[in-house]
């Protein structure tokens, strides 16, 4: 079947401009065109369209994506690039659910002191509980916050 860009942009959740700029910076060299020189998308397109999308989400420039694009077009001589490439990009979201992992844990650490707050309608009460007096998530937590 064939996706103009507008049906594929529905279909990937994305505008269709969205596309047309992945396009024009050579991240879609596999997208035929029509006679009228419309792009027209495969279902196959749309699979490589999806890893586009997680590597822009990890965080990969358009840069290395398209050097990413350009290693799989060379074909099998690339696999040992394109794994490196994949390992690394899989070390960087591994820091950035670490970041984020410490960010939750402040913001529930934050929503437990908040609570607790409030139904002693003052903040002097967590403020002054003892390491005894603390849930034990916390008590992790607001170590960790300290440090």
């Amino acid at each position: 079947m064939l996706y103009t860009v507008g049906e594929m942009a529905k279909k990937m959740g994305v505008a269709p401009s969205t596309l047309r700029y992945y396009d024009k910076e050579g991240l879609l060299p596999f997208v035929e065109r029509s006679e009228g020189g419309m792009r027209m998308f495969k279902d196959a397109d749309y699979e490589f369209l999806k890893i586009i999308d997680c590597l822009k989400s990890t965080g990969m420039q358009l840069k290395d994506i398209k050097s990413f694009i350009e290693m799989v077009q060379r074909g099998d001589d690339s696999i040992d690039e394109r794994l490196e490439l994949f390992r690394k990009q899989k070390e960087a979201v591994e820091k950035q659910m670490e970041a984020l992992q410490t960010t939750m844990d402040i913001v529930s650490y934050k929503c437990w002191y908040y609570e607790t707050a409030k139904k002693a309608g003052t903040t002097s009460i967590p403020d002054n509980m003892s390491e005894d007096e603390l849930p034990e998530n916390m008590k992790l937590i607001r170590d960790k916050i300290r440090k």
